[in-house]
């Protein structure tokens, strides 16, 4: 997969911090490959291609930036379904929160995130932090092939059993 071609979702609920989100993002040359969806629902359905989402070309994204306090669906919620799902797993999950507390971490972790980034509040910090997340998870990161099995994949150690 060519890797300046895949999408980025962006779930974030506060209107104000996806647009932040968007502006550092689009420092980095990323802007038109975002979709914002402002709920755990709306990912899901992103994730699935169903409701608004049902004629979305393309493959999965190559990364989720995903806020963990939202309505209908919280992050955890969204990160348990992909990382539970076959077919959605392997994409890689950056928690993007303001949440600091050990126990959001400790549950994100849990669920299987990726990273866990606590945003910082000073613009300048964000955008630091935002160039780093590109950095390795757009542009330096492998993600698996889209439709391989992982079950399916050789070991390289011959025949174990």
């Amino acid at each position: 997969m060519n890797k300046n071609a895949g999408a980025i979702l962006l779930v974030e609920d506060n209107p104000d911090d996806a647009e932040l989100t968007r502006l550092a993002l689009a420092r980095h040359g990323l802007d038109g490959r975002v979709t914002h969806v402002s709920d755990g629902m709306q990912a899901l359905d992103y994730l699935y291609r169903r409701e608004a989402f049902a004629h979305r070309v393309g493959g999965n994204p190559v990364l989720v930036l995903l806020d963990l306090k939202m309505p209908l669906m919280d992050g955890i919620g969204v990160l348990k379904e992909i990382k539970g799902s076959e077919a959605l797993h392997n994409i890689p999950v950056v928690v993007l929160t303001s949440s600091t507390e050990p126990s959001d971490l400790q549950r994100a972790y849990d669920a299987g995130t990726n990273a866990y980034i606590a945003k910082p509040t000073e613009f300048s910090q964000f955008l630091s932090a935002m160039k780093h997340v590109c950095e390795f998870w757009v542009h330096i990161n492998q993600t698996a092939p889209q439709g391989l099995n992982a079950g399916g994949r050789p070991s390289g150690f011959g025949d174990l059993t």
